[in-house]
Order: structure tokens, then C-alpha cells, then sequence
């Protein structure tokens, strides 16, 4: 750890709260994503979206990442699409090869942070079953103090709801908390909350409109992320 690390740990009160989006910048869940929805429109005998289309809208609550979907289609009925979606989800969890691999250096990254007394959290799109399912598979659960998911708030991304509910519970402050996300919605919601955003560059919205909605930085790896931590919340708190 570096020396500004542990100088950060000792020397900031309140507490320094980093929240991670899920889809997109802890696990990398695209294809099952895409795969769901593709048999979500199946089912209901619609024409499927485009690939890239899907994964746009990753990061959006269901319902309304559905919407979009069906928008070209000539917005027909909603709820339908959203059980089968759900219904299929459900369903690839249960097969013995799913899997949604984290991204590499995430683990030694969470690590370097709680080591230097950062509180953690993550806000997502995800419904909370789906959340909880995630973290646990990879031994993550304990490793996040605040969980905020769609169907917990009234608002999802990018209201600020998750973040206001998360710095609630943890006693952070928006100048000792940091958003990462892979999503312009990351971004919008980070920056609806009063919060500082950190884009990654191997989620599924591109770097350069990530700094367009409001990123202060983008990292290209997980490795990259600690150091720009501090300084961005050092900077923040001189600032202040």
C-alpha cells in the first residue's frame, strides 16, 4: 500500500465510500444479459433488438431498459417481456455452466481499498436477488457494507436515489464518496448525487461519453483505481 493510501486512512473523517456499479464493472455479465432479453422478445413474438442495443441499457432498472427496447417496435405490452425476462434470468442461473467472470484485478483492488479504511458499496440495475446471487457465486457478498438495487428505491439510474440511500446508511458525505461505473448512467446518477465519477473502460458505454456525462477520469484497469481515489477525494476535500 502506498504511503498516500494509509496517510488517506487516517487522516479523513467523514468516512470515504467508494460505490461500484455491478453489470459492466465488477462482473462482466453482457452475454447472459443479452441471451435473456433476446428470449424475453422470443417469447412474446417480437423481433429481437439489436445486441448493442441491449447492452446500451445495461444499468437501467428492467422496466425501463424494456421500454427502451420496445420502442422501435411500436411500444407493445410491457409486463409480458418483463416476466419472460426474469423467467429466463432465473432460468441460466440455474445452468451448471453460468457464469459471469469478474473483471481482472478486481479482488486485489477491493483489498488495497479496505485496507486503507474505505467503506464499500454497490448501486446496480439489478433487482436485489440477482445482486445477491452475483456476489455471492464469487465470495464478494462480505466484501460491500451498502447494497442498493432498483426495487429499494423509489428511483433508479440515474436518479440519485442509490447514492443518497448508500451514503445515508454508511455516513459518508458527497465529497468523501466516488461512483464507479462503465455506464453514462453511472455517471448521470453520480453526478445527480453531488458525488465525483470514475469511468472504466471496459464496460459497455464508450470512454468519451462517459467524460461528456460527467467522469472525472477513466481507468483502464482496476489496478489504476486506488491511486485515483485519493487524489480525487484529497483534491475534494482540500476544496472543500
Amino acid at each position: 500500500m502506498s504511503a498516500d493510501l494509509i496517510q488517506l486512512s487516517d487522516s479523513l473523517d467523514p468516512p470515504r465510500l467508494v460505490i461500484f456499479d455491478c453489470d459492466g464493472t465488477l462482473v462482466d455479465s453482457q452475454h447472459h444479459i443479452v441471451s435473456a432479453m433476446h428470449s424475453a422478445f422470443a417469447a412474446n413474438g417480437l423481433v429481437l433488438p439489436d445486441a448493442d442495443a441491449v447492452r446500451r441499457t445495461v444499468g437501467l432498472p428492467l422496466e425501463v431498459a424494456i421500454e427502451h427496447l420496445l420502442l422501435p417496435l411500436g411500444s407493445p405490452a410491457l409486463n409480458p417481456v418483463v416476466h419472460a425476462y426474469k423467467t429466463a434470468a432465473i432460468a441460466q442461473r440455474l445452468e451448471p455452466d453460468h457464469h459471469e467472470p469478474l473483471f481482472p484485478g478486481l479482488v486485489a483492488t477491493l483489498d488495497r481499498l479496505e485496507q486503507a479504511g474505505f467503506l464499500l458499496g454497490v448501486a446496480t440495475g439489478k433487482a436485489r436477488r440477482g445482486l445477491n446471487y452475483t456476489l455471492a457465486t464469487h465470495s464478494l457478498t462480505e466484501r460491500f457494507i451498502t447494497l442498493q438495487t432498483c426495487d429499494v428505491v423509489a428511483n433508479g439510474k440515474p436518479a440519485p436515489d442509490m447514492v443518497l440511500q448508500a451514503m445515508a446508511e454508511t455516513g459518508a458525505v458527497p465529497a468523501s464518496t466516488i461512483v464507479v461505473g462503465d455506464t453514462t448512467y453511472d455517471m448521470e446518477m453520480a453526478r445527480n448525487a453531488g458525488v465525483q465519477a470514475i469511468g472504466v473502460a471496459w464496460g459497455y458505454h464508450d470512454e468519451q461519453i462517459l467524460l461528456e456525462t460527467g467522469a472525472a477520469s477513466i481507468i483502464k484497469n482496476f489496478g489504476e483505481l486506488p491511486d485515483l481515489v485519493i487524489e480525487l477525494l484529497t483534491r475534494s476535500s482540500s476544496a472543500a
